[in-house]
């Protein structure tokens, strides 16, 4: 895909998002693969307004700016996601409601969180793993989320949201859906007894 064309799908997929209510404000982010270098929503950019001149673009390597705007402070997630070595080329990290919410609850086995009730989260991403809780920004939480990298694409923040990674854009973004959509339903059976007889064989 040209930078075009890549650049119009990460504009539309953020659009989306935000006019579905699946994130609010500038808190979310969104990055793609290009040429070797990251494209990247600037920082207090906002999904709902997102054009493609408020992207920044970095060197994959270290950050190092090609533009004169200011990365995301959460750049290290995608930039980490990337360099795992699983053929990602595009990220995406929100605070959406029910994965967020599903991310403030204790869980026994952190690299298998969210309840397989449908087949459809293993089909779109496979198993989602949380990465234990540090600022928004800091050190403390990309040290945790590198730390936590495993070969599933799909993550919760704790008590922060999901960042899910994919090769192309369109695929991070149903894998993301995904994911939302299982820990909705994760949360609205947290309370049902014999939940293990609720689960997909």
């Amino acid at each position: 895909m040209t930078l075009q064309e890549k650049m119009e799908q990460a504009v539309w997929v953020a659009r989306s998002i935000y006019d579905r209510g699946k994130t609010a404000g500038s808190s979310a982010n969104i990055s793609f693969l290009h040429e070797g270098e990251v494209y990247i929503s600037a920082s207090g950019t906002c999904f709902g307004t997102l054009t493609p001149e408020q992207f920044a673009r970095v060197t994959l390597e270290d950050g190092t700016p090609k533009t004169q705007l200011k990365a995301s402070k959460e750049f290290t997630l995608h930039q980490i996601l990337y360099q795992k070595g699983s053929g990602v080329e595009a990220v995406i990290h929100t605070h959406s409601t029910y994965a967020t919410l599903w991310s403030c609850l204790p869980h026994e086995n952190l690299q298998d969180v969210i309840p397989p009730y449908t087949p459809y989260l293993r089909m779109k991403l496979g198993r989602v793993a949380l990465t234990p809780y540090g600022k928004p920004g800091s050190q403390e939480l990309f040290d945790a989320f590198r730390a936590s990298v495993s070969d599933t694409n799909g993550y919760l923040l704790k008590n922060h949201g999901p960042i899910v990674g994919a090769k192309e854009m369109m695929e991070a973004y149903f894998a993301l859906e995904e994911l939302e959509e299982s820990a909705k339903i994760a949360w609205m059976l947290r309370n049902e007894p014999n939940q293990e007889q609720l689960l997909i064989p």
